[in-house]
């Protein structure tokens, strides 16, 4: 699949989906086949740096000891110092959880974060990943390590077949919307054990439209959409008339 049939998705998507008074994202989703996902190995689990911002501030939070406290104050949109640890409670936790996109630690204090943190965090998939580079050495350049973030988005399936994320905002340049979005195929394809073997289907949505799928002639998604505005239809009447 090339970013044309990513183009011709888009522009589909463009012209078939009600203005909102709102921005709304642009979500990629890819749907999986021929994988157990109870395998760890078969997992999905990918940080990937866009070409792009994706039009949405990523917020960054980071745990440090007082090596890294005053460059993370600097950096971050939040720091958090161990001697400021006992302040946080589970709900002060969850609040930080759902506020912030990523979380950043020093490594030689990961073991307080994850005692305090690793209860919350952990089942939400917002533990430091030493995998994507977010535990530090005391030393560490923070500042440039917040650029790198600020451009990564995290693609997951690890308990459903199919991977999503926020790729751009409808605003943005059609350019960038179709590089992120490619680029995220790829790199999702490239992991997986038998590449397009592996992928069931590809989509494009936005917030609150249908997903527009990726890899169909136009009309062969017109006739799609059609069909399924026509089933929408009978649904609604079929339940006015049992009503």
């Amino acid at each position: 699949m090339d970013k044309q049939a990513f183009k011709t998705a888009l522009d589909f998507l463009k012209s078939s989906s009600e203005k909102k008074k709102f921005i709304q994202g642009v979500d990629l989703i890819v749907n999986l086949k021929n994988l157990d996902l109870k395998q760890n190995d078969q997992q999905v689990d990918l940080f990937i740096q866009l070409p792009h911002p994706r039009g949405k501030k990523t917020k960054i939070a980071c745990f440090c000891g007082p090596e890294l406290a005053a460059n993370a104050k600097q950096n971050c949109d939040l720091a958090i110092t161990l001697d400021q640890f006992p302040q946080y409670d589970k709900k002060k936790i969850k609040k930080i959880a759902s506020e912030y996109d990523f979380f950043l630690a020093q490594a030689n204090i990961m073991p307080e974060v994850a005692k305090v943190f690793g209860r919350v965090l952990g089942p939400r998939n917002k533990m430091p990943n030493p995998k994507a580079g977010a535990v530090v050495a005391p030393t560490a350049n923070i500042k440039a390590l917040v650029e790198k973030f600020s451009k990564t988005v995290r693609v997951m399936a690890k308990s459903q077949m199919n991977a999503k994320a926020l790729i751009a905002k409808e605003n943005q340049p059609e350019n960038e919307i179709l590089d992120n979005a490619f680029f995220i195929y790829e790199s999702l394809k490239k992991s997986l054990p038998q590449e397009d073997n592996n992928i069931k289907s590809v989509l494009l949505k936005y917030t609150m439209s249908k997903p527009i799928p990726v890899g169909m002639a136009p009309e062969e998604i017109k006739k799609l959409w059609e069909e399924g505005a026509a089933r929408a239809v009978t649904s609604r009447k079929q339940l006015l008339e049992k009503l």
